[in-house]
């Protein structure tokens, strides 16, 4: 399986994961000049963005390990453009989360940057 189909799959089993902790899904795979956001939801009154990672094991660091400074910044950059090019309010509660899938276990880490 390709690394694309490989996250897919595992994007999609986060969002069932988020869903059933009663976030509300709002898109998946978001796109922009600046980059990618994996899913973004609403839980509660919060958006949130979420960044899925995915490892096998943790022979080469850990799920969450791999969002690197450098990856926040762009996630916060694509997220600013979310919000202002669907022109939702700048005072709106916002977080980021990260989904770190090692193995078949899932954690999820709220507010996570």
């Amino acid at each position: 399986m390709n690394k694309r189909k490989l996250g897919s799959r595992y994007e999609k089993w986060a969002a069932s994961y988020l869903m059933h902790k009663g976030y509300q899904i709002i898109e998946n795979n978001f796109r922009c000049r600046f980059g990618e956001i994996d899913i973004i939801a609403k839980d509660k009154t919060t958006l949130v963005f979420v960044e899925v990672k995915y490892r096998k094991n943790d022979n080469y660091g850990t799920a969450l390990e791999a969002v690197s400074l450098k990856k926040q910044k762009n996630i916060r950059k694509v997220s600013e453009y979310y919000i202002i090019s669907n022109k939702l309010s700048m005072e709106l509660d916002i977080r980021y989360d990260i989904v770190a899938i090692l193995g078949n276990k899932v954690t999820l880490l709220e507010n996570a940057f």
